[in-house]
């Protein structure tokens, strides 16, 4: 009997046509050839069959009895040394074949892969990379590397693979001719067309239009089982990669684990190490047909999205919160107020970031003098003396060479006068803060101070995506922030860029010459939440306020802040919901803050709908369990049934607090 790897290899080798040329050269490198290349690069664009390709060359190499590395570039971290670990077989195991597909999406690498990394490979191992794009002139143009990289162009399919491919698809004779004048020879389109065709859910009119291939996919998906299914796939199609657990999370009181299922065996679904994602092109079409056919719950899906990714970024390990980060606003990048400000694809070579060390505060300095001149790198002397771990520095990733820095200030309420006199900039920030919404005790500001990168000097570029990426997500999960800063010299540029994301204090302020402009926000009256479906969906914020000033989902926040320090009498004692009017009254505020927060969890049981509620609530912040899965388990509950009696439970007793506040009684 056969195993189903087998018999998933020879399905495989059956329905795939084409690509001899390929194969036939990869046939000869796993057997020896001295002749062969040691690394193929497959460049065509979206749907011409690379993944399709990579995975027929895996089952060659597996049969060969070769071991398989395989990475997906949507998936590589930032940090050179991630792709190393991940790819440690490729150096130390003989015969190993290192697969990455959607190489676009780490093209940085390049550099770094075949001037250090290559070169170090174990006997008889291959490389096989495939994206959209070719690789650099350097490398091809190496005479060391002739004979060992060969780059093969992927065409589209002729007409005679073409119809090989509807063949053993099973689309009916009479059916071929029109699937293959509207889809031509891409395999993509001719393997959505031929999934419809024997579903029985196409007409006879074919044309190779966008129009239509939208209807195709459409026609694809047909008649999903369930709206359940329909919202998964609306899932799917927002998100940068999706896993059960995001389902679960946003597809409350579903099958999750049916779901994800389903949304694997799709003909246009692939899977990574991360989860899965839809082909690009079937991605783009099932955005712009739930846009079409429902936009309302197209808006719906991404912001529940929105929230979740919200959720984790709060929870999150530091080391994940770039991330999680870089789902939330892969969310966004249709947004145009972001599409001024971020550069989403770019041609510079990518960076990533790390903490300054010491030993490159000279290279820092002279940056800054470089950029902004002797005053501004004096004041950056001044701060890497008094907040030196508010200092990051950009790398490229090919060479590791330092080519930004930025400083991320954190001011706390009282100033020291020391802060305030020295560096202009900092000063009129709080005289800002002060004249606008005071900062309180217990509370801060926050300030990008300096943005540094003299190759692209305060133009939207990588530096400042992920500057700003970093800013947002400390925002997200800072206690006591009050105002956030954004600094810039050329301040009229970015004043039109940053409309109606942050707002521009008409604070201008001079340094050595040269004037710079303050954009802010106040996080305390615009929580994180707020501002992000703001972004979505482009409406004005509303004025949500109680008696004590405070904005109903600043409240609601406070409100889970409260409970997850309630076992730290320290920073209990600053929450933010003790300046709301709930204990306005109280002789002893923060004891009488503890008895209303366990009234009202108690007082939950009273709603049918609260028993299980306030009993998650209970366990999850005042039982001592030193995790969700913990109390969970306290409970004898599943962790996603737990999960979602908590969020339940949040929700009434935010409620239940919010009337308290606003009407004196709950």
């Amino acid at each position: 009997m056969h195993s189903l790897g087998a018999r998933l290899n020879s399905a495989r080798a059956r329905s795939f046509v084409g690509r001899e040329v390929e194969l036939g050269c990869f046939g000869n490198a796993l057997r020896g050839d001295a002749d062969a290349p040691f690394v193929f690069w497959l460049v065509g664009p979206g749907g011409i069959g690379k993944s399709a390709l990579l995975r027929r060359l895996g089952d060659m190499a597996r049969a060969e009895g070769r071991g398989l590395v395989e990475l997906d570039g949507r998936f590589l971290g930032r940090d050179p040394a991630d792709f190393e670990d991940a790819a440690d077989a490729f150096v130390s195991v003989p015969g190993t074949v290192l697969f990455v597909d959607s190489f676009e999406h780490c093209q940085w690498l390049e550099t770094r892969l075949w001037q250090r990394f290559l070169p170090r490979a174990a006997p008889g191992a291959l490389v096989v990379l495939a994206g959209r794009l070719a690789p650099q002139p350097q490398w091809t143009a190496d005479p060391a590397w002739a004979g060992l990289l060969q780059v093969r162009e992927l065409r589209p399919l002729n007409g005679g693979e073409a119809g090989a491919l509807l063949e053993a698809a099973s689309v009916r004779p009479e059916r071929r001719d029109a699937v293959l004048r509207f889809a031509g020879g891409n395999p993509l389109a001719l393997t959505l067309a031929a999934a419809a065709d024997s579903a029985g859910r196409v007409g006879a009119e074919w044309t190779p239009s966008a129009e239509v291939l939208r209807t195709l996919v459409a026609g694809l998906v047909g008649e999903v089982p369930s709206a359940a299914h329909r919202r998964a796939l609306e899932v799917a199609a927002q998100a940068h990669s999706t896993t059960e657990e995001l389902l679960a999370a946003v597809l409350a009181d579903q099958d999750a684990s049916g779901l994800f299922q389903w949304l694997r065996e799709l003909p246009f679904i692939e899977s990574t190490p991360l989860g899965l994602y839809p082909h690009d092109a079937a991605r783009e079409t099932l955005m712009a047909d739930l846009r079409w056919r429902a936009p309302t719950a197209f808006q719906a899906m991404r912001q529940r999205l929105a929230e979740e990714y919200l959720r984790l970024l709060r929870e999150a390990r530091p080391e994940r919160v770039r991330a999680v980060t870089d789902d939330l606003f892969y969310l966004f990048r249709d947004v145009q107020k972001l599409q001024r400000t971020r550069v989403w694809v770019s041609a510079e070579e990518d960076l990533y970031e790390e903490a300054l060390r010491e030993e490159d505060h000279s290279l820092v300095l002279s940056m800054a003098e470089q950029a902004e001149g002797t005053e501004s790198a004096e004041l950056v002397r001044y701060w890497l003396a008094r907040q030196p771990r508010g200092f990051s520095v950009f790398r490229l990733i090919s060479s590791g060479r330092i080519v930004a820095f930025t400083t991320r200030l954190v001011l706390p309420a009282p100033p020291e006068d020391a802060d305030i006199d020295r560096d202009p900039v900092v000063a009129a920030a709080w005289r800002y803060s002060q004249e606008t919404a005071p900062v309180r005790q217990g509370e801060h500001i926050a300030m990008t101070r300096f943005s540094i990168y003299p190759e692209r000097y305060q133009i939207p570029s990588r530096v400042i995506d992920l500057s700003n990426s970093r800013v947002q997500a400390e925002a997200m999960r800072a206690r006591g922030r009050a105002h956030g800063f954004l600094v810039y010299h050329d301040h009229a540029a970015w004043a039109e860029r940053l409309q109606g994301v942050l707002a521009d204090s008409a604070v201008r302020c001079e340094v050595g010459g040269r004037e710079y402009g303050l954009f802010t926000i106040d996080w305390r009256k615009i929580p994180v939440e707020q501002w992000i479906r703001h972004l979505i969906d482009a409406t004005e914020m509303p004025p949500l306020s109680g008696p004590s000033g405070t904005p109903r989902p600043a409240f609601d926040q406070a409100v889970r802040e409260a409970l997850q320090l309630w076992r730290d009498p320290g920073t209990f004692a600053a929450c933010g919901l003790l300046r709301t009017r709930l204990v306005a009254d109280c002789d002893d505020p923060v004891q009488g803050l503890k008895d209303l927060l366990r009234e009202a969890v108690e007082a939950l049981a009273g709603d049918p709908r609260g028993v299980r509620a306030k009993e998650a609530l209970a366990a999850a912040f005042f039982s001592g369990a030193p995790t969700q899965e913990a109390a969970a388990r306290r409970l004898g509950l599943p962790y996603g049934t737990f999960r979602r009696h908590l969020r339940q439970g949040l929700d009434l007793l935010c409620a239940s607090l919010w009337e308290k506040e606003l009407y004196g009684t709950a």
